[in-house]
């Protein structure tokens, strides 16, 4: 029996992973499904499209300041002066990584479970760091205290025609943004966006544009190296 844990992200990628993951699974085997909650830099209808194209239970995770309250992306660029990095890409460990870990954690303790398999939408085509990723690898992070966790990219070798492909397949369709022309679903303004992306997603939400160009001011620190995010979209 395994037992996965599938990161979602309401992304292209996450969808068809969880759709694989569901056709090569057999009935002793368990899928949880996690979705680390980005707050306001989120697409809207991210984690309603999610409950909507699949058939287990969502556990919605997020990060939490000492004092208990959501740590959101915007109050984390404020407080530290500066926005992530291509270096320093704190959003990704801090909002996603370690929130979905400490449930992963929490959850097989409960369930006492001693093993899991930690599955991550992640493919080759998108970078050249993402292709060097091994498709399955040890989590040394998760793997302590009697238990063992292997990380594994269940698509990494996959195109993203055989991604789109695989959710039509499934009489499904991805998260509108896709139809407006998205690369990615992320945050709705994402330092790897591409200049398309972020236009989309200034059409979509100009109030969270007018929050960063806000932020950009306050702290002195452009979101994109040299270059104001209002700079990119022109």
């Amino acid at each position: 029996m395994s037992n996965y844990y599938i990161s979602h992200s309401g992304g292209k990628d996450s969808q068809a992973m969880y759709l694989h993951i569901c056709s090569i699974a057999t009935p002793a085997d368990t899928i949880t499904v996690v979705h680390a909650d980005l707050g306001t830099v989120e697409w809207n209808g991210t984690q309603a499209h999610i409950r909507a194209t699949i058939h287990h239970p969502l556990n919605v995770v997020s990060a939490i300041w000492a004092d208990g309250s959501p740590k959101y992306l915007l109050d984390m660029v404020q407080r530290r002066g500066m926005f992530p990095s291509s270096a320093q890409r704190y959003c990704t460990s801090d909002l996603k990584r370690g929130p979905i870990e400490k449930f992963i954690r929490h959850d097989m303790k409960r369930r006492g479970i001693t093993t899991a398999v930690n599955c991550m939408g992640l493919r080759a085509q998108e970078s050249p760091a993402r292709a060097k990723k091994p498709t399955r690898q040890l989590n040394a992070r998760l793997s302590k205290a009697g238990r063992t966790v292997e990380d594994w990219l269940p698509i990494h070798d996959w195109d993203v025609s055989q991604v789109f492909d695989t959710i039509a397949a499934a009489g499904q369709k991805p998260h509108y943004a896709y139809a407006l022309g998205n690369e990615r679903l992320s945050c709705v303004f994402c330092i790897f966006g591409s200049p398309n992306d972020l236009r989309n997603g200034a059409a979509q939400r100009p109030d969270l544009l007018a929050q960063y160009i806000a932020i950009e001011d306050v702290t002195g620190h452009t979101m994109f190296a040299k270059q104001t995010l209002s700079e990119r979209l022109a």
